[in-house]
């Protein structure tokens, strides 16, 4: 396995005695203090945790799940292993979309999400997956719209500067979490980068994320990260069942949308009923057809889901007020 080495780091990290806490089952492993758990995914991100015990760490945090105290500490060395961007002077603070999903079964109308925020004016950061076998990510309609991905940190910043949305690929953005993220096809399973990716803030000052969940445990422990953990500093987010993983609103049927401020939970978007008229969507949800319609929304001859109207109306007050703060 290729290994990424840091100044000063380049010893190789004894990670046993943090396995034998984690690696006691569901019910009888302990979990990691907030430091501990930086100090150990910190290693794993440098390369200096061997494979075997990789794989073990990997291993022993699916089966028992991550606390709040360990989601904050390997967040704050992801965080802290790829250099933040700059955000352009504006209206609204940046904001960050993830995409590390696709979409099976529907249309993936992420790129639409995108691209309606930032004709309003907000910079806005979409950063994923370039492909992922079975499914149709958002980098793959971003190019049929037209829009190349950023190579680097500097097209990306340009690329907001000239008030268009960003797409970066992850290996672009935070080659070490690419790295681990790729490890899924060795062993078959997500592990804690995957969760990491969706919640990170890639932005130097405070930034507006939005964050999708796709099962109840999460939406209990995002919200107490959320609430408790995180640095308030680095802004707020905007937390939601996933559509497919996606974090852009069901064109079908709108999922709540909790609104994370200053260490306080707001309900900004009610879980949407039956909805007895469907709307107009793409046929099918290949890439070019998927394009094809976005493009026909920004033109004004579809209408916009009204659940996504209601989506960009609410990230860009709450983008204004971080702005604002």
């Amino acid at each position: 396995m290729t290994t990424i080495a840091t100044p000063g780091s380049s010893q190789p990290f004894p990670a046993a005695r943090f396995i034998k806490e984690i690696g006691r089952g569901k019910n009888g492993a302990r979990s990691m203090t907030r430091a501990d758990a930086h100090d150990l995914y910190q290693a794993m991100l440098a390369g200096r945790v061997s494979d075997l015990e990789l794989g073990g760490i990997m291993l022993a945090m699916r089966i028992k799940g991550e606390s709040v105290e360990e989601i904050a500490g390997f967040l704050d060395a992801a965080e802290a292993c790829f250099a933040p961007l700059a955000a352009p002077a504006g209206a609204y603070a940046p904001i960050v979309i993830p995409s590390y999903n696709g979409a099976r079964k529907m249309a993936n109308l992420t790129a639409l999400l995108a691209l309606l925020l930032a004709r309003a004016g907000a910079p806005v950061l979409v950063h994923g997956v370039d492909s992922d076998p079975g499914r149709v990510t958002t980098a793959e309609v971003f190019r049929a719209l037209g829009l190349r991905a950023a190579n680097d940190h500097a097209e990306a910043e340009a690329e907001l500067a000239q008030g268009r949305p960003a797409f970066i690929g992850v290996d672009a953005l935070a080659p070490p979490l690419a790295r681990l993220l790729a490890l899924r096809r060795v062993l078959g399973v997500r592990n804690s980068t995957h969760t990491l990716v969706k919640i990170m803030q890639p932005f130097a000052g405070p930034a507006l994320r939005l964050v999708s969940y796709t099962h109840p445990e999460y939406l209990e422990m995002l919200g107490e990260y959320f609430t408790t953990a995180a640095p308030r500093e680095r802004g707020d987010a905007f937390l939601m069942r996933g559509t497919e993983g996606e974090t852009v609103a069901n064109a079908n049927k709108a999922q709540q949308i909790d609104w994370f401020h200053g260490g306080a939970r707001t309900v900004l978007v009610e879980k949407q009923g039956i909805v007895q008229t469907l709307p107009e969507l793409p046929a099918e949800r290949d890439a070019a057809t998927t394009a094809a319609w976005i493009a026909s929304v920004l033109r004004g001859d579809t209408p916009v889901p009204a659940s996504i109207a209601e989506q960009v109306a609410q990230c860009l007050r709450a983008a204004a007020n971080l702005r604002a703060a």
